[in-house]
């Protein structure tokens, strides 16, 4: 087994701060300093160093740190094997995800596991993904579902992750029910072009909105801004103009709104990652996991439109 305080080690490299360390790991602050001292006597190596009122890795320390990545690994491939060979589970499973990703996927994989493998204790988290990676490599989770187009601002090769496409998740347009094109199986982006549109201001939506645009060689009018789906579909309920949504996001129930899907190659998607720490990919209750979730992202693509018609 892998010294845990070597996880805390870890896990303060990543986020550069006792109290942050804490607060990942659950553990006390007194109790992350002590364990950052006892690896550091147990190693007899200088790991840490002060920093005005805090510390930071000293260049031994991130050596250790940048070379246990593949210790974690094979570690996580034997804990598998172990398990697989003794026709056991890991009693925990932390899994976790973005909002509409722990409403619309986790849910119901934590409902599944539930029926399913009764002796495991399955733990949901709410988290944007920065926090899911910083839960991951805490072992706080053990499985993250994350936005690709979010991952980029973390490095999507970072060696200490494994990434699976969950799903393609395409963008439907949303409209008054009482709209021209309501009633419309499907719409060209260019149908909609002199529309009052109502988007994110900047971020990864904004950026997959333009690009939609710019592809179908097309110029926006944007008249809204906002930062929740929630606002989004209440602004277009008031007729105050269209905005896109993610299929994963329903808008059952929202007065005055309708759901269409847009056609054509400009027709703008986001890919659904899953993640877990790189090794852990061949734990049976992980590829169980992956399976289910791909089976439920599935469902949800295939019934969301007659559902919010």
């Amino acid at each position: 087994m892998i010294d845990p305080r070597l996880a805390t080690l870890r896990t303060f490299a990543s986020c550069g701060t006792i109290s942050g360390t804490a607060e990942l790991t659950g553990l006390s602050p007194s109790a992350v300093s002590a364990q950052l001292r006892e690896v550091q006597r147990a190693l007899g190596v200088r790991l840490l160093v002060r920093d005005g009122r805090g510390l930071r890795l000293t260049a031994a320390g991130h050596e250790l740190v940048s070379r246990s990545d593949g210790l974690v690994e094979e570690w996580e491939r034997i804990r598998a094997a172990v398990l697989s060979e003794g026709r056991q589970l890991q009693s925990r499973l932390g899994i976790g995800g973005f909002s509409t990703a722990a409403a619309n996927l986790l849910a119901p994989l934590a409902a599944r596991l539930r029926e399913s493998r009764p002796d495991v204790r399955v733990h949901v988290v709410e988290a944007d993904p920065a926090r899911c990676a910083e839960l991951l490599l805490a072992e706080r989770l053990d499985l993250a579902v994350i936005v690709a187009m979010q991952a980029e601002a973390r490095d999507g090769d970072d060696s200490r992750f494994e990434q699976f496409e969950l799903l393609a998740d395409p963008l439907d347009v949303m409209m008054p029910s009482d709209h021209r094109l309501a009633g419309r199986d499907s719409v060209a982006l260019a149908e909609l072009a002199g529309e009052d549109w109502i988007t994110a201001a900047s971020g990864p939506y904004f950026a997959l909105f333009v690009a939609a645009f710019t592809a179908a060689g097309l110029t926006p009018r944007v008249r809204h801004e906002v930062l929740e789906w929630e606002t989004s579909m209440a602004l277009v309920g008031a007729g105050m103009g269209v905005g896109l949504v993610p299929r994963l996001v329903s808008v059952a129930g929202t007065p005055n709104v309708t759901r269409v899907r847009i056609a054509g190659a400009a027709a703008p998607k986001r890919t659904i990652l899953a993640v877990v720490r790189r090794g852990a990919a061949e734990s049976t209750l992980i590829r169980e996991s992956l399976l289910a979730l791909r089976g439920i992202a599935a469902s949800i693509l295939e019934t969301r439109l007659s559902e919010d018609s």
